[in-house]
Formats: C-alpha cells, sequence, structure tokens
C-alpha cells in the first residue's frame, strides 16, 4: 500500500481526539448527498411537467396550421394537392367564427369550428375519443366536458351560439344567433379548452356564416414530427397561405419554463455549494491538526505533491461518495413520488393523479458534473495550503 492510500484511509477514520473534523466531513457528505438528491427530483419535476403541457398543447393547438394570407382563402383544391403531395400527413381543412355560448343568464366566449369529423379525427385525438359518444351532422354540436358542467347540459339539449357576423334586421344590425343540438363532448384535460372551443358540422357553419362550401378558414395538420416537417410543407405553399407550428404560439411560454428550469437548476446548486463549503473547513482542520504529521512525512522524504494529493484525494472520497448517495435516494425518490399518490393534483389540468417525472440523461450529467466540479475546486485549496507547510518552523515549534 503506498503513502498517499494510506494516509486517506487514516484520515478518514472517527478521531476520538478531534470528533469535529469527522463531524464537519460528515455535514459535507450529507449536504453533498442532499442536494444532488433534490437537484434530480427537481429537474425530473420540470422535465415532467414541461411534457404534460406540450402533450395538451400539440393536441389542441394542433402540429402545424395552414392559414390564407390578408384576404385570401384555402380552397379545396389546395387540400387535394397537398394530401397527394404529403401522403404521410393528415389534412382537416376548418372553418370557424368567434362566438358567445349562453344558457339562461350563462354566458361563455370561445370558437366554434366547422370541420369535417372524419377527417378531424385523425389530426385530434380529442376529437376523436369526443366522437365515440355520438358524431354531429347537421345543426349538432360537440362541446367541452368543462362546458357542459357549467351549463349543466344534457344530451341532445339545444345551445345557443352568438355569432359576431351581424346581419340586418328592421333599422339595425343584429348579430346571428343559431341554436345547436348538443350530442357529444370531449375532454382535453385543460378547462380553458373545453370551455373556449366547440366542434359542429363543416356544412352547418358554412351555411350559417354564408361560406362557400369549397372554401375554408385554414387547414389542421397533423405531423409526427412537425419541426421537421413544417419545412417540406412550406415549401410547396403558394404564397396566398402560410404555415405555423404550435411551438410558435407557444414560444414564450416555453422560453419561461425553460429560464425557470435554469433558475432552479442554479438555484439547488448552492446546496452543493455551501455542503462544499463543510468539505473545505473539514479539510483545513485536518490540515491544522495534522500540521506535525505532515511535516514529519516529507522530512522522512515524501514529496509536497504526495502531501498535496492525499488532500485532494480525500475531499474527492467525500464529495464522490456523497454524490453517488444522493443520486441514489434521487431515483428513489422519483420511483415514490412516481409509483405513490402521494401529492394530489387537479385533474382539469393534468391527466394524472401522481407527480409527472421525467429525468433526462443531460440533466443527470449536469448534475453530476456540476456537483463534482465543486467537489474538485472545494478539495484544492485545503490540499494547496497541506503542501505548503513549513517543515523546520512545525518541528521546530511542535
Amino acid at each position: 500500500m503506498n503513502i498517499v492510500s494510506y494516509l486517506v484511509k487514516r484520515f478518514l477514520r472517527f478521531d476520538k481526539e478531534q470528533p469535529f473534523i469527522f463531524l464537519s466531513a460528515l455535514l459535507a457528505f450529507s449536504g453533498i448527498a442532499l442536494g444532488v438528491m433534490v437537484l434530480i427530483i427537481a429537474m425530473a419535476l420540470m422535465n415532467g411537467f414541461d411534457n404534460e403541457f406540450k402533450k395538451k398543447l400539440t393536441v389542441m393547438n394542433y402540429p402545424m396550421t395552414i392559414q390564407p394570407k390578408f384576404y385570401a382563402t384555402c380552397d379545396e383544391a389546395l387540400v387535394e394537392d397537398l394530401r397527394k403531395k404529403f401522403p404521410d400527413l393528415s389534412f382537416s381543412p376548418y372553418i370557424n367564427s368567434a362566438i358567445l355560448s349562453r344558457k339562461g343568464d350563462l354566458m361563455e366566449g370561445g370558437y366554434l369550428f366547422g370541420v369535417d369529423f372524419a377527417q378531424e379525427a385523425k389530426v385530434n385525438a380529442v376529437v376523436a375519443a369526443g366522437l365515440k359518444n355520438g358524431t354531429p351532422k347537421g345543426f349538432d354540436v360537440m362541446v367541452g366536458k368543462a362546458l357542459k358542467e357549467e351549463y349543466s347540459l344534457s344530451q341532445n339539449e339545444k345551445l345557443t351560439y352568438v355569432f359576431t357576423q351581424m346581419e340586418p334586421g328592421g333599422l339595425a344590425l343584429t348579430p346571428k344567433i343559431k341554436r345547436f343540438k348538443v350530442v357529444s363532448t370531449f375532454d382535453s384535460g385543460l378547462s380553458a379548452y373545453d370551455k373556449g372551443f366547440s366542434y359542429t358540422s363543416i356544412d352547418a357553419l358554412q351555411r350559417v356564416l354564408g361560406i362557400p362550401s369549397y372554401l375554408y378558414d385554414g387547414i389542421h395538420v397533423y405531423s409526427p414530427n412537425p419541426e421537421a416537417d413544417i419545412k417540406r410543407v412550406a415549401s410547396y405553399l403558394p404564397d396566398t397561405v402560410s404555415i405555423r407550428g404550435w411551438w410558435e404560439d407557444n414560444g414564450n411560454f416555453f422560453a419561461a419554463l425553460k429560464m425557470e428550469k435554469m433558475s432552479l437548476f442554479i438555484v439547488l446548486m448552492l446546496i452543493i455549494l455551501i455542503a462544499a463549503i463543510n468539505i473545505i473547513s473539514s479539510l483545513l482542520m485536518t490540515v491544522m491538526n495534522r500540521r506535525s504529521e505532515i511535516a514529519l512525512l516529507i522530512s522522512l522524504g515524501a514529496s509536497k505533491q504526495e502531501v498535496k494529493k492525499v488532500f485532494l484525494i480525500l475531499g474527492i472520497v467525500i464529495g464522490v461518495l456523497g454524490i453517488a448517495t444522493g443520486a441514489i435516494f434521487g431515483f428513489i425518490g422519483m420511483w415514490v413520488l412516481g409509483t405513490f399518490d402521494i401529492i394530489s393534483l387537479p385533474a382539469d389540468v393534468y391527466p394524472t393523479s401522481t407527480l409527472p417525472l421525467d429525468l433526462s440523461a443531460v440533466d443527470f450529467f449536469s448534475i453530476i458534473v456540476g456537483a463534482f466540479v465543486i467537489v474538485l475546486l472545494s478539495s484544492w485549496y485545503p490540499a494547496k495550503k497541506a503542501s505548503e507547510v513549513d517543515v523546520l518552523t512545525v518541528l521546530r515549534n511542535e
């Protein structure tokens, strides 16, 4: 056994004469383990919530949407061309109108979409699930679960929609009003969408708004990989229309989430930094109490690099053990939170009652590498001080 490994093992043992040194090292170990554990769970939670929000937004905002520019329109010929050119994608033309839904004294603002339900089911899984309750035909409508509960609507009950489009009536202009029969319900999991969106047949809404049957307000597009397909589709589109992805409508929201995640990572990393201070204090206390031994070792032939290496390895051992323990407890904590219903989530926001957890490999290695760098830097200064012990002064005085 070489002198470095021997001294590391000796200094790691509990010293009855200097118990505070061991206690300081134990606090450093515990602090680093706690910091790594909290960071792993926090990053997994942030990723889990991000993914849940993305799933919700991609469903109700659609992966891609084609819309006309200025006063142009989308027509049936464009839809047919796109279906022939991109058979791997799904296209659902639609028209929509801002409306007020009313029942008695209750009113809610929102949008009424006119769609071909056979095509819409291919691009919107929520609508496809709602069609199991019944497919709207003619002046039927599919409403959100939250709106149905708010209005206490029953099956086949009539619901009044007030359109923003005006029509002449007597001596003034009045908004168009039409009653639709509620035949089915969809549940997106987000009450804002459930209250604000309603779906009816495309021909019924075209008749109400006076729009020709071959013209549309836009085209919903489904793609399993919209970020890659949007350029492919955009290159084929005429200049009269444009295409946008769901992420472009929610860029600020996800930028804020990313900034929040980064801020949380930095703040929680400070826990490890504070714990690393205990490593510094523990090693400095060891150096101060072992000065005579260090001086004797150097006088007997041990190099200053070997002394420096002893204390550097000593700090790294404490830190690495803390990091490994924190990682183990972090994964155990993730399993417990993801398996058991410890924290209940609101059912109108999240599809599951357990916490969504998703730790990416990049986040995990960032935590491990960041913690190790802090430990390495914390060990370097005490190791440097140990190698700078004045042998003659120490041996003369002690």
